[in-house]
């Protein structure tokens, strides 16, 4: 919506990214063909060929499969595993076609997320503002610092804040605990509060400033990439 023209790569089994651009069916049917992150992967091929368009100017995804649940045992026999996703985008980030590369990783810990990393300049963190949010936090952090080793161009640009009900006595402190985990740790401003439109959104396989461009969601969801992007600069 503001002009960039960006790729995003679907990294997590359940295919959430996909969903949110394309029906179920037609999820299911790339998930189970070869024109998916699972199938580039195995095969070690350009993700270049992997690319479907979207119904929106300058959105392009990378599919993901529901075979990506065995990725972890199809990279531990390969070798350099923790560089191979980097070197699958090598020639997409050089052809200079996109101003942003997002990949959406899976909530876990492991092999296939140090992939996604070791590929990243940045990583935001997505937390929730609930008192399970803040769990596992410290092992992210550790693990991110384990990945510097290897990938030190990597940093994380922020925290961004999400299902937010300020209704609720622990949103408060979640943010005040957020905020003093550390001084090189950036916490967005802009944080996105509980919103049915984005289950909608979901539902109907549109972004949020698609499906309902004047709703609260989409405002603050503008609002975060602005922030993302003058962040980046």
């Amino acid at each position: 919506m503001l002009g960039k023209r960006v790729l995003l790569v679907d990294g997590d089994m359940q295919l959430n990214l996909s969903l949110s651009y394309f029906g179920e069916d037609e999820v299911l049917l790339m998930a189970q063909g070869e024109k998916n992150l699972y199938c580039a992967l195995k095969q070690q091929k350009d993700l270049a060929d992997y690319i479907v368009s979207t119904a929106y100017k300058g959105i392009d995804l990378v599919p993901s499969s529901t075979l990506m649940s065995s990725i972890e045992y199809e990279l531990f026999t390969k070798w350099q595993r923790e560089f191979i996703l980097k070197k699958l985008l090598s020639s997409i980030r050089e052809s200079g076609n996109y101003d942003y590369i997002l990949i959406d990783s899976p909530p876990t810990l492991g092999g296939w997320v140090m992939n996604i990393l070791c590929a990243s300049d940045r990583l935001i963190i997505p937390v929730e503002a609930s008192p399970w949010g803040l769990f596992g936090l410290a092992n992210m952090f550790e693990f991110l610092n384990t990945v510097k080793e290897m990938s030190p161009q990597l940093s994380l640009l922020g925290i961004a804040v999400t299902k937010v009900d300020e209704r609720k006595s622990y949103v408060k402190q979640t943010m005040e605990t957020l905020r003093s985990s550390g001084e090189d740790v950036h916490v967005f401003s802009s944080y996105i509060r509980v919103d049915s439109t984005i289950e909608w959104s979901q539902d109907n396989s549109k972004p949020v400033g698609a499906y309902k461009k004047s709703s609260r969601s989409a405002k603050e969801y503008m609002e975060l990439t602005k922030e993302v992007m003058e962040l980046w600069q």
